[in-house]
């Protein structure tokens, strides 16, 4: 009778003692750490950083490690950009899910088109909401030509190189059509490598055939899902809450904040001065990039 007693009064000191451990310490306690993944991809200049491998490499393993996660899901909101970036990071999310041996979830906001849509392509689901925008499989570049113009203003463009090729598609002389040639049989081998990648990633869930899937376009929620580009329509909240409980813990995996990251990652003293000019100095390249940026975000009408 006195080890009943004895042992009734060790597991209730136990069960007190669970209360003050944090929730996502707790035996039974589902856990599914968030990612947000959102941005142009891999547009990088001093002041408007894209989304990059070596950018959210750091958020991606701690998601990952997380104790307790049942699953790891993405937040992606991204109208695409660096087809390398892009296959990177989606790389690093289907070998962190391997060793780790965690499903991710995929949750679309308001576009994963592109680039976008082939990080989205990690996920062993895609969920979106009925308005948002997926797929646009396919490559683009684009520049200007501004020979006439120049010729207009009096100036003379000077070019040295050496290599036949060095200067092909350079803005400021005429277009050559060979170099339009060569520039398009890369862009069809990005798409290859592009259409390969999401075939694999979806497999049999994939209901278009090639010349409906990877010429470019782009689908809202309920077509993309009817296509097999996504597998339902839903919420983060919801669908976690449907799957692991309603007490399902899901903290966001955000980048380090604070003094420390601060320390860490500032210039040295005494190059304010300096960076301020460098700013200063890129402003032009700066413009342009905002100006890149609300193109590609404009295409899909956001």
């Amino acid at each position: 009778m006195a080890e009943q007693l004895n042992d009734r009064e060790s597991s209730g000191l136990a069960d007190k003692l669970m209360q003050y451990l944090p929730a996502r310490f707790r035996p039974g306690t589902a856990v599914v750490p968030v990612i947000r993944l959102s941005g142009v991809i891999g547009a990088v200049t001093p002041l408007r950083p894209g989304m990059t491998l070596a950018g959210v490499a750091r958020v991606l393993e701690r998601a990952f490690s997380y104790r307790n996660a049942k699953a790891v899901a993405l937040v992606i909101n991204s109208p695409g950009g660096s087809p390398v970036q892009s296959r990177q990071i989606y790389l690093r999310i289907k070998q962190l899910a391997a060793e780790k041996k965690l499903p991710v979830l995929v949750f679309v906001e308001d576009v994963a088109a592109s680039g976008g849509y082939m990080i989205a392509c990690a996920g062993d689901e895609i969920i979106c909401d009925p308005s948002s925008i997926l797929g646009s499989i396919g490559v683009v570049g684009g520049s200007f030509g501004f020979q006439d113009a120049i010729r207009r203003l009096g100036i003379e463009r000077r070019l040295y190189t050496a290599g036949a090729h060095k200067a092909m598609l350079d803005p400021f002389l005429p277009e050559n059509p060979d170099d339009v040639a060569k520039l398009k049989a890369i862009q069809r081998e990005i798409h290859r490598i592009f259409i390969a990648l999401v075939k694999d990633s979806r497999s049999t869930r994939l209901k278009g055939d090639d010349d409906t899937l990877f010429t470019g376009e782009y689908w809202a929620g309920e077509s993309a899902v009817a296509l097999g580009l996504a597998d339902s329509i839903g919420d983060l909240r919801s669908t976690l809450r449907a799957r692991y409980g309603e007490k399902v813990l899901t903290p966001v995996i955000a980048q380090p904040t604070g003094l420390l990251s601060g320390l860490m990652g500032r210039k040295s003293p005494g190059a304010g001065q300096l960076s301020a000019l460098e700013s200063i100095a890129g402003l032009p390249d700066e413009l342009i990039s905002a100006v890149e940026t609300r193109a590609i975000w404009a295409k899909f009408g956001f």
